[in-house]
């Protein structure tokens, strides 16, 4: 969080989190564009960090070819995926951020070996939607034995959890992972293409 990034968003998702940011990628078709086209739109930034997000980024078919081109490219790159589907397809020194959902996304699970795929520069997420899903999140952190195995972060649902409130928990539990904000959200809002 916070370092210069490009987001490459792709359209389509199979599951409906009530918090997503990008539902409008549900109806809306996107826009087929090659894998050479990709890098073209990419020249102009001058950062070198690149994250393939979506939607559900496993459940399009060409994204570890994506994430192959960009690091031939020169990239570094990451895919935030919902750990639902599995990231065995992605090429090796791609970053992993698997978004494991809380039951209050209404899209709980995700797949167990792409745990075992990950390594100690990835990173585990958990959107919060209330205090249930602070109490689940923490007994899958303890669970699967996740601290110290990658970084863990914790990130409120937007409008649903104020950011101080999961702090005191944070707190009060005595748990080693780190507070995340949309950063996205605090600097522009909804504005879509940042």
């Amino acid at each position: 969080m916070g370092l210069p990034c490009c987001f490459i968003r792709l359209a389509g998702c199979p599951y409906r989190c009530v918090y997503c940011d990008t539902a409008y990628a549900y109806d809306e078709p996107g826009e087929e564009i090659p894998i050479a086209a990709i890098l073209d739109r990419l020249k102009p930034y001058p950062c070198r960090l690149v994250e393939i997000t979506g939607g559900e980024p496993l459940a399009q078919r060409e994204t570890p070819e994506l994430a192959r081109a960009l690091q031939e490219a020169g990239y570094s790159v990451l895919v935030e995926t919902s750990g639902r589907l599995p990231s065995n397809a992605l090429p090796e020194g791609v970053g992993i951020i698997m978004d494991i959902k809380t039951p209050g996304s209404g899209c709980s699970g995700f797949h167990p070996q792409n745990l075992a795929r990950l390594r100690g520069d990835d990173s585990v997420k958990f959107v919060i939607c209330g205090r249930e899903d602070f109490e689940w999140a923490v007994r899958q952190v303890r669970d699967l034995a996740l601290v110290g195995m990658v970084e863990i972060y914790f990130s409120p649902a937007w409008e649903r959890v104020a950011p101080s409130d999961l702090a005191g928990w944070i707190l009060e539990a005595g748990l080693a992972v780190r507070l995340q904000i949309p950063l996205h959200k605090r600097v522009w809002g909804a504005q879509r293409g940042r």
